[in-house]
């Protein structure tokens, strides 16, 4: 329906162009109005634009083939293309004639009320026709059709300066109608230049207005992507052909890469509807910056505070450690609560491989490598952590107990509970005890690492 009323609208204009231009023409001849030729020829040369836009919209509403992936819809910018030079050809013949008439001083003419007629009549005709093109031209994109309507609007205020001109005339001033014909060609030389620039942007694939900041701030704000590699957009017509290339961890599954790049897909068509998407998903291997920076953007996407993050790698294990920032009076029901929803989402970006801890110790900042203690130190440690958690009456169930050493010495991770109601500042004061007295009789022990749960939780 779209095709057939775009080739409609350009049929009709055509058939009125080459009306327009003949009576506009007999009636210039006829009277010896410059004004009135000058208008004579802009409608011819329009009707030679709505002869080159309705084979343009024709062949570019035919669709892509094996040589043309992209489609035809360039045809159309050329055809403006077109229209542009046949518009700044008539503006510099219309200004040469009434230059020359001005100053030879012939700017006698013969004013009849039929040549007035002709130019009213061209007036109602464009103004009817440039908003039926404008119409059409909004809907479909189109750019031949956009161009003809820009053509046919100029048409109706030249018209107008034309018509002021003879009305001029009829009061004694002859050279008004040489005056309205340069008012013309100025006119048309605004139209021609801003076609033949918007005309340009297209036939050199430059993105649409404010699209390509719109279009990367989309990408970035998606969750799983942790950088966009490159972003390509061309319009063609009424389409928006978008590539999209973006990175995300090699640990990523299959079917979560493919579930991001329908969701980056979906992202995009929701701002740009017309947009036709691409999007590459390129595995790679997370390095140590890449990983500080995307776990402290997780958190602030979730409105968390993070400090102290640390980075160790435990043979071709990531294990990320960091300070969770919680009100001191908030229950340790709800701090968990957000530590968890954090961790999660950092395991969801990450990949599931990734461990993931969360505490309030001061930590440094920057990757150590590490390895796990030998069995027997490892045990020997974890008892006397279990003997000195035994003493404090509020903490129970000391879990997941995981000793290593690294460049700045031992490092102690564990798990255990409290009651669900505790304050987070009382449970961070008994397990402050807990870590000074280890420390105390073990001095080469560097950090203890707590993980505080309230009792009634699964272990993970």
């Amino acid at each position: 329906m779209a095709q057939s009323e775009k080739q409609s609208v350009a049929l009709i204009s055509m058939a009125a162009s080459a009306a327009l231009a003949i009576a506009k023409l007999v009636a210039g001849l006829l009277t010896g109005s410059l004004g009135i030729l000058s208008e004579a020829v802009h409608s011819f040369t329009d009707f030679c634009a709505t002869v080159i836009t309705f084979f343009a919209v024709r062949m570019s509403d035919q669709p892509p083939d094996e040589r043309h992936h992209y489609g035809h819809a360039k045809i159309e910018s050329i055809a403006a293309l077109a229209e542009t030079g046949l518009l700044l050809g008539t503006t510099a013949w219309i200004s040469y004639e009434a230059i020359h008439r001005l100053i030879s001083g012939n700017t006698e003419i013969l004013l009849t009320w039929w040549a007035a007629a002709i130019i009213v009549v061209s007036i109602i005709v464009d103004f009817f026709r440039a908003r039926a093109l404008t119409r059409v031209a909004k809907a479909t994109s189109s750019e031949a059709l956009a161009a003809d309507a820009l053509n046919f609007t100029s048409d109706m205020w030249s018209s107008m300066a034309v018509l002021v001109g003879l009305g001029l005339v009829w009061y004694g001033f002859p050279a008004a109608d040489s005056i309205a014909a340069l008012i013309v060609a100025c006119v048309m030389t605004v139209i021609a230049l801003r076609l033949g620039k918007r005309t340009l942007d297209t036939l050199l694939d430059a993105a649409p207005g404010s699209a390509t900041e719109a279009i990367r701030k989309i990408i970035e704000a998606t969750p799983g992507v942790l950088a966009l590699e490159r972003l390509r957009i061309r319009p063609a017509g009424a389409t928006l052909f978008t590539g999209v290339v973006v990175t995300v961890p090699r640990t990523m599954p299959v079917d979560d890469m493919i579930a991001l790049r329908e969701l980056v897909s979906q992202n995009i068509r929701a701002a740009y509807p017309n947009a036709d998407v691409t999007v590459t998903t390129d595995p790679v291997a997370l390095d140590d910056e890449s990983i500080s920076q995307r776990v402290r953007l997780i958190a602030h996407r979730l409105d968390l505070a993070i400090h102290h993050l640390t980075i160790q790698r435990v043979g071709i294990r990531t294990a990320v450690s960091f300070d969770l920032e919680v009100d001191a009076r908030m229950s340790l029901l709800d701090a968990h609560e957000k530590a968890t929803m954090l961790e999660a989402a950092i395991r969801g970006e990450l990949g599931q491989d990734v461990e993931v801890e969360s505490h309030i110790e001061p930590l440094p900042e920057k990757v150590l490598p590490g390895e796990d203690l030998p069995p027997r130190s490892q045990k020997e440690i974890e008892d006397l952590l279990r003997k000195l958690a035994a003493a404090e009456t509020r903490v129970c169930d000391i879990h997941n107990v995981r000793v290593r050493r690294n460049s700045e010495g031992v490092f102690v991770h564990y798990h255990c509970r409290f009651a669900p109601e505790e304050a987070v500042e009382t449970v961070h004061e008994v397990i402050d005890r807990i870590e000074l007295s280890l420390q105390h009789a073990k001095p080469d022990i560097r950090r203890v690492i707590a993980h505080a749960e309230p009792i009634g939780y699964a272990l993970h």
